[in-house]
């Protein structure tokens, strides 16, 4: 039987493989329990263009005190700041690649934040 964390790769994977084939810029996100992780890679050899991270140090500064990144108002954040990184670029269109994770709470508050701030997808 696989692991949790063994299912959510292998879901990750086709996910990719889908993605690969379409050719397009790639938004992916990784999370932690304290932290969530976002960048664009180029669609022909996975480079990254654009990234943004809760761990930032300006990042935590704009969260407060307590500079905490695991919720979901620090993914709504990162969203807005990834896709202004990715605009500046000339990225305009993206694939989202949630990594395996369920389209829910932080990963969702990301994306949702992203498509606000102008990137397509």
């Amino acid at each position: 039987m696989l692991s949790k964390k063994e299912q959510r790769l292998r879901r990750a994977r086709q996910t990719r493989i889908r993605i690969s084939r379409q050719g397009v810029a790639r938004l992916t996100v990784n999370r932690t329990n304290l932290h969530i992780y976002a960048s664009v890679m180029s669609g022909d050899g996975g480079k990254v263009i654009a990234s943004a991270s809760s761990a930032e140090p300006e990042v935590r500064k704009e969260l407060g005190a307590s500079g905490k990144g695991g919720n979901v108002a620090a993914a709504q954040l990162i969203g807005k700041r990834l896709a202004e990184k990715a605009k500046a670029a000339g990225i305009e269109k993206v694939a989202f690649d949630r990594a395996g994770f369920a389209y829910h709470g932080r990963v969702k508050a990301l994306a949702e934040a992203a498509r606000e701030a102008g990137l397509q997808f």
